[in-house]
């Protein structure tokens, strides 16, 4: 059973014009007759409306999915190498570790698909050695800066082709925008910021397990009726694989990109100055939290974080706070981190937070509160006034 539509109910209905507020998408009018009136073509299904009708007028409608596949017809697997401004991601390399297990399990081949506006050719010989069979690549100089709207019209394309019984990417700022309109545009399911991928070889179904309940439980999502089975995985989850010299398939795959109507299109890209770390590549972060007191503190945090040769990280309320910008931020709603080392400087340590960065190796906490959160997750703790502590660290480094 899946969702198939929605249906107002003209009954309960009172032309309040809550549902209209509500609707992100300008699917929803109120009609001449005081009732409201849904634009299907526009309505997406995200239920926005059904929530904030105060009268239970609106509902979704149920019944057996309209898409019917044959799931003998899909097989291997597919990973997204992600490119950024033509330089090859490292989450590229990291999708092929985890692509490359299931793909033995189910003795299948590898395969991955790079998109972007020149000179792909060289990244596909590295996506080889480091474990795919085969690598697509759809290379046009429309497609050099990144367009999720372009982009996952040239992946429908070629899932529609390749047919890939699973198809994964990483969960970073593109793979988070990017494979949700995949699976939309060709109709499957999506698990988004999966920490763990297994399969089960004797039904075919991809073992999706990601953290729920802001990370109170672990949840293994399947999708038994519909292929192929889409994920993104947390950067830095997943190893990168060994590189070795092998041989492999490198086929060009064509896409007509002036044959798609955009509604944006993108000019320029403009890139974070160096303070602006990628935080997913650090393999040392240094953290600040609302203990650091001030905006005018966080010239220690910078300090210590240039003397480690760090990435400087914060928590969500030094971000709300104005104090530093949001591509800053760890945590649930910002960026999953999974360093070597991450050092805490003033952070309490809520689940949130620990959501974004529990992973890493190493935890180091510094806080004035030895009741902290911070300290259940810590490899080492220091209880203390960071402004005293930390100036002692640099001195020992």
């Amino acid at each position: 059973m899946g969702l198939t539509g929605i249906l107002v109910i003209e009954e309960q209905c009172t032309g309040c014009g809550v549902c209209v507020g509500a609707c992100p998408f300008d699917a929803i009018k109120i009609n001449d007759e005081g009732i409201a009136e849904i634009d299907e073509e526009k309505c997406t299904l995200c239920g926005a409306c059904v929530d904030a009708c105060p009268f239970d007028a609106i509902e979704m409608k149920r019944g057996e999915s309209s898409v019917e596949i044959d799931k003998d017809d899909y097989s291997g697997v597919l990973t997204f190498g992600e490119i950024n401004e033509g330089e090859l991601s490292k989450v590229a390399l990291e999708m092929l570790s985890v692509g490359r297990e299931i793909a033995d399990k189910r003795g299948v081949k590898l395969s991955s698909v790079l998109i972007g506006g020149k000179e792909l050719e060289k990244h596909a010989k590295t996506m080889i050695n480091h474990g795919a069979d085969i690598v697509y690549y759809i290379e046009d100089e429309s497609l050099f800066h990144f367009n999720d709207e372009l982009y996952a019209e040239a992946l429908g394309k070629l899932i529609e082709e390749v047919k890939p019984e699973v198809f994964i990417g990483g969960a970073s700022a593109v793979g988070r925008a990017l494979l949700p309109r995949v699976a939309a545009t060709i109709k499957t399911g999506l698990t988004a910021d999966c920490t763990e991928l297994d399969i089960d070889n004797e039904t075919g179904n991809l073992l999706q397990t990601r953290p729920a309940f802001g990370g109170n439980i672990m949840a293994t999502i399947l999708t038994p009726n519909h292929r192929p089975q889409i994920a993104t995985i947390r950067p830095r989850v997943m190893p990168v694989p060994q590189e070795t010299e092998k041989n492999g398939e490198i086929k060009k795959f064509d896409f007509d990109t002036t044959t798609f109507k955009l509604s944006k299109i993108i000019k320029e890209a403009v890139i974070l100055s160096e303070e602006e770390v990628n935080l997913h590549e650090a393999e040392v972060i240094v953290s600040a939290g609302r203990g650091v007191g001030s905006k005018e503190n966080l010239k220690l945090i910078y300090d210590f974080a240039k003397k480690l040769g760090a990435a400087v990280g914060a928590s969500r309320a030094v971000v709300d706070a104005g104090w530093i910008s949001y591509p800053h931020q760890v945590g649930q709603t910002g960026t999953t981190v999974a360093p070597k080392v991450y050092i805490a400087c003033g952070i309490s340590g809520a689940i949130q937070h620990q959501v974004g960065m529990r992973s890493s190796d190493i935890i180091i906490a510094i806080n004035s509160d030895p009741e902290a959160p911070i300290f259940d997750i810590a490899t080492y703790g220091f209880v203390g006034d960071l402004n005293k502590i930390i100036p002692e660290l640099m001195k020992k480094i």
